[in-house]
């Protein structure tokens, strides 16, 4: 009878141990279906390693997979490259620390479906990012202590500074150089719908409040969009719907306005514009062209309307403008109040604007020095430096939002205030970490330590 009880008991245990090992076997199984791969390492130098939660470190090297919620971190003079399913790369900067906090990606998707979100908890990394952030301009972001940065589809570097930063400046022997802004203008407000703009090169971006935009760029607008733009020389200008609109030229330093110069053409469609200080210091170096004919001012607010190719209404509310109709040689002066309206078959006068549903742009509150001035920053002050190599930035604090665009440098101090400075920080333009899409990396750290500048620095 013993032995009976024995061998039930025995088979009872076993059972129990069977079905706690299916049960791991499934959790396992629920592990690996939820952590998905979301990307691999393609180089590594030195020490580092990548941690899931409740998973023990694995050692970064080549062909690592990462899932989303690892964390990465690199040791001294450790560094790694990584490369996200979106076609997302950065290279994890020594002495780093950085969460994959979210990542959902799918190329069959719709674009808003997929995200990124990054924590960086020190350290820095340099990045160029991949579908996500192109597919949305609010899909991708890094966090970090004191600010937010949200990503524009672009190419970027970000670093918190402690003492390290001021430490590789001061081994630096050149002198800063200007952190200058190079677009003309940048976006102020957009409503109803999307706006874009198309480059020299025929490259196409969506364009969202704080974007940049640059000589030579032609911005589109919705069916239903408007959109308030600031140039740097304080002009200030409203696009209705459907519109083309060009920055054929524009050059601009406020200690010599005279030598600037503003010239744009409306292609199609209704624009509102309050010209700034190029034309307030010499307004024959400002000029607005259409299909039929050229505007010239004289420190002015102005009306265009060119619903089709080959008629425009045109009507000044502040000063006066110059109206030349195409082949003609004769002007007609505008006053504040009168317009016209030049077609190829008639010219006529016009007593109230077209475009009185469109805001001026003078009613839309805007901060030139925030968008486009800086201030005052140590080389390698304390807090998160970000530098834009390409695209748009956004760096929202508690305090302030900073908008980035192509070559800019924007800084967040440890109370949260965040500006642009004034010179280009040493440590940023002579940076010897390699970019992430660099050919040899392991050359560029070789050649970095030996003091050879490298081609990916700034320049």
């Amino acid at each position: 009878m013993q032995t009976v009880i024995n061998n039930f008991v025995s088979w009872q245990t076993n059972r129990a141990a069977l079905v706690v090992r299916i049960g791991l076997g499934l959790l396992c199984l629920l592990h690996l279906a939820h952590a998905q791969t979301v990307g691999e390492i393609e180089f590594a130098r030195g020490v580092g390693f990548s941690q899931s939660t409740g998973q023990n470190p694995r050692t970064l090297g080549k062909g690592l997979a990462l899932q989303e919620g690892d964390r990465l971190t690199t040791a001294e003079g450790g560094l790694a490259i990584a490369r996200l399913n979106d076609g997302t790369r950065f290279t994890i900067r020594p002495n780093s620390e950085l969460v994959i906090q979210q990542y959902q990606f799918n190329a069959n998707a719709n674009a808003s479906d997929n995200n990124m979100v990054m924590q960086l908890l020190r350290g820095g990394f340099r990045a160029i990012t991949g579908l996500i952030s192109k597919g949305s301009p609010d899909a991708a972001r890094v966090q970090t202590k004191t600010a937010t940065i949200g990503i524009r589809g672009t190419d970027f570097d970000a670093r918190i500074c402690t003492t390290d930063c001021k430490t590789e400046s001061a081994r630096i022997a050149e002198k800063p150089r200007i952190n200058t802004v190079l677009a003309s203008a940048k976006i102020v407000s957009v409503q109803g719908g999307e706006v874009w703009v198309v480059d020299s090169s025929g490259q196409r971006r969506n364009l969202v409040e704080g974007g940049s935009i640059y000589p030579g760029d032609v911005v589109e607008t919705g069916p239903n969009a408007k959109a308030v733009l600031a140039f740097r020389d304080d002009s200030r200008m409203t696009l209705g719907a459907s519109t083309r609109f060009k920055v054929d030229s524009f050059v601009f330093d406020d200690k010599n306005p005279n030598d600037g110069k503003f010239l744009v053409s409306l292609l199609r469609g209704s624009l509102r514009a309050l010209t700034g200080l190029i034309g307030k210091a010499n307004h024959r170096n400002v000029g607005f062209t259409t299909a039929t004919a050229t505007i010239g001012i004289r420190g002015t607010g102005l009306d265009l309307d060119c619903p089709g190719e080959a008629a425009c209404s045109f009507f000044t509310w502040l000063g006066s403008i110059e109206v030349t109709p195409n082949g003609q040689s004769a002007l007609q002066v505008l006053q504040a109040g009168q317009g016209l309206f030049v077609s190829p078959t008639s010219i006529r006068p016009l007593s109230e604007s077209t475009l009185n549903n469109l805001p001026r742009p003078d009613s839309v509150p805007v901060n030139v020095q925030q968008l486009f001035t800086g201030g005052v920053v140590d080389d390698g002050a304390e807090g998160l430096f970000v530098f834009v190599r390409d695209g748009h930035i956004e760096i929202k604090s508690t305090n302030d939002i900073l908008h980035l665009g192509r070559g800019e440098t924007g800084h967040v101090g440890l109370d949260g205030t965040a500006i642009r400075p004034l010179a280009l920080p040493r440590f940023i333009e002579f940076d010897r970490i390699p970019m992430p899409n660099a050919k040899s990396p392991m050359l560029g750290t070789v050649l970095g330590e030996m003091g050879v500048r490298s081609p990916n620095q700034c320049k």
